[in-house]
This record gives structure tokens, sequence and C-alpha cells, in this order.
């Protein structure tokens, strides 16, 4: 397996793998999603990886920027969202490779603090850690119930416990319904 970052070239293989990985019903709206931060100028700088098993693509990250909204926070910030993996490949390691590349990646930036709102049995596998109880809150209320899907991972030690507020992401992941676990 290969992992790659993306052009605009790889724009239909990337919708492919998040409508098969998601299915009929959310896949669709997952690709214009992505289709949508990949074009939003909100989101960058971002990372986007293509996985690719004998040169056909498998599965998918993005990774984009978000703000803290304390005012004056000079924390650099990103979110993961979406991951999508075909499911014939599902459960042989290509997600974790695909975010483990990801944090590397953003390690080597200027990022300190990257979220997630996901399955809270996956990502803590990561070091991600449940975000609302460290003072960030998302961007549209989660529910009590599933709150620890709401996680960060702190890249810059000494960033969490500095810094609080709530999250601001891209105008195309801000909608209500992409907040739902």
């Amino acid at each position: 397996m290969q992992i790659q970052k993306t052009t605009t070239d790889d724009e239909l293989a990337i919708r492919q793998v998040h409508e098969a990985a998601f299915g009929p019903e959310e896949g669709p709206a997952i690709a214009d999603l992505v289709a949508s931060l990949l074009e939003d100028p909100g989101a960058s700088p971002m990372i986007s990886l293509l996985a690719c098993a004998e040169s056909a693509p498998i599965g998918h990250v993005l990774i984009t920027r978000v703000r803290i909204s304390e005012p004056d926070s000079p924390a650099f910030a990103h979110i993961l969202a979406p991951l999508a993996v075909i499911p014939e490949h599902q459960g042989q390691g290509v997600g974790s490779q695909l975010v483990r590349r990801g944090l590397t990646d953003l390690s080597e930036s200027e990022c300190e603090l990257v979220f997630v709102l996901g399955h809270p049995g996956y990502y803590p596998r990561f070091g991600f850690q449940p975000a609302g109880c460290l003072g960030f809150s998302a961007p549209h209320p989660i529910p009590e119930e599933n709150s620890d899907a709401w996680m960060v991972l702190e890249l810059r030690q000494g960033t969490i416990g500095n810094l609080s507020g709530t999250v601001q992401c891209a105008d195309a992941l801000n909608a209500p319904q992409h907040w739902r676990e």
C-alpha cells in the first residue's frame, strides 16, 4: 500500500472512496463535503492523503485548518474529518496508517492541536482524548451521551491547559448535520 498527497487529478478517486466507505445513503453527502472542503480557502492549509493498493484507491483522510474562538488565539489547529476506507479493506490497518501519516505530517508543521469527532473506541489509540472536559467546544452542540466522541490530540506540549474555546471550522464543515456522531 502507498499513501500519497492528493492532487486535483485525484478528485474522482477521493469521491469514489467516500461513497464506497459510507454507502449509498451517507456516501454522496460525505463525498460532497470533501469536495467542498478541498475548495474552501478557510480549510487551508490542509492535508489530503490517498491510500492505494496496486494503484487502486482504497482510503482517504482529510485534515483541515480550524480556529479557536478565544480572542487573539495564536493556536494553529486542525480537524481530522473525514476518514474513509473502502469496505473490502476495512479492518486491515489502512485507516490507522492514513491517520498516523496525517499526524506525522502535522507534527512537522506548526500545528499544536488536532480535533476529531469520531468513534471513541478508535481514536484514543493515536493519543486523542475527550476535548470537552479540556475546555474545547465543538462548533455545534454534541449530545451528552456522545460527548466522548469529540476529541483532541495535543501535538505541542503545553497547549492544552493554556487555551480553551470553541472550535471554528471552515464554512463547508460548519453545518450542524456534520456534527452528529
